[in-house]
Order: C-alpha cells, then sequence, then structure tokens
C-alpha cells in the first residue's frame, strides 16, 4: 500500500490523501490559479494566492477562507521520520557528540563567524576520524571540548550564538 500524502493545514491539522485519491479530484479551472472543486459531494472555491514549490507550501483561499498548506509526500515523511528535515538545522543551537570518542582536532573557537559545512572540529570514534561540519550558519559561543579529549555520546562539543 502506498504512503498516502499528507497535508497539514495552518499548522494545526493533518489530513491525509492517497496519490489515486488526488489524481481524481473533481476540480475545474475556472481561471489563472482559481479551481472550482468538488469534493465528497461538497463544492468548494479554491484560489492559490502563493505557492512555495521548493517547499511545498501554499497559501489558498477556500470559500473567501485563507489557508497555509503543507504538502509531504512518502520522502518528505520518511525525512521527517528520520530527523533529517532540512529546516530544523536553522534552528540548532549546540553540537553534541553524536557517538562516544577521542577529540583529535578543533577547527573554531569563540566569536568566530561559521558558515554551513565549515569543519567545526574532529573526532575519533572507532578507528575513524570524523570530521564535523556546521549545521549552519552562525557564531561560535563556547568550545566545549580541548583536543585529546574524551567524550561521551551527546557530550556538548559546540554551542552557536
Amino acid at each position: 500500500m502506498e504512503t498516502p500524502y499528507q497535508i497539514e493545514v495552518n499548522g494545526q491539522w493533518t489530513f491525509e490523501m492517497q496519490a489515486e485519491e488526488a489524481a481524481h479530484l473533481d476540480a475545474v479551472r475556472l481561471g489563472k490559479d482559481a479551481y472550482h472543486v468538488l469534493y465528497r459531494h461538497q463544492p468548494f472555491e479554491v484560489r492559490i494566492t502563493a505557492a512555495d514549490f521548493s517547499r511545498k507550501t501554499y497559501e489558498v483561499e477556500v470559500n473567501g477562507n485563507r489557508y497555509s498548506a503543507r504538502i509531504s509526500d512518502d520522502l518528505d515523511q520518511l525525512i521527517t521520520h528520520m530527523g533529517f528535515e532540512l529546516h530544523t538545522t536553522r534552528n540548532i543551537s549546540r553540537i553534541e557528540a553524536p557517538m562516544p570518542g577521542l577529540i583529535l582536532d578543533i577547527q573554531v573557537s569563540p566569536g568566530q563567524e561559521v558558515k554551513e559545512g565549515d569543519p567545526l572540529l574532529v573526532l575519533e570514534a572507532m578507528k575513524m576520524e570524523n570530521v564535523i561540519l556546521s549545521p549552519r550558519d552562525g557564531i561560535i559561543k563556547k568550545v566545549a571540548v580541548q583536543p585529546g579529549a574524551a567524550v561521551e555520546k551527546k557530550h556538548l562539543l559546540v554551542e552557536f550564538e
């Protein structure tokens, strides 16, 4: 069975719709971004007022009422379930050790400005060197470890302002 689309409305309500059901909506185009939709025997006048296709977000008017909607397909739902949403990286204020290991090198200092993807430090774990990269642009507030320090999983490494 295929995973349904999830439609989040105004950040409050979530609906699910199978792709087959969405493909067979009874919709008649009335003009640019305006439609008459018959859904479950109910008529709706729908107008798309804004669309951000890369974020899959839309502003719509349905029978004169304004709504914000976000549509997630099965890949979006898997990414969310695994905790890899892109927009979450902007909110990260601290980096914790993803696994136990030894700090080999620190490449940033407090007050330093970094860009997303810049190396922060090198963590040796299971005989492999892991470069920990910045998940976002920002300024380093605190480096909580020193080279040579042993850390456990979830140990604070770096904080952002």
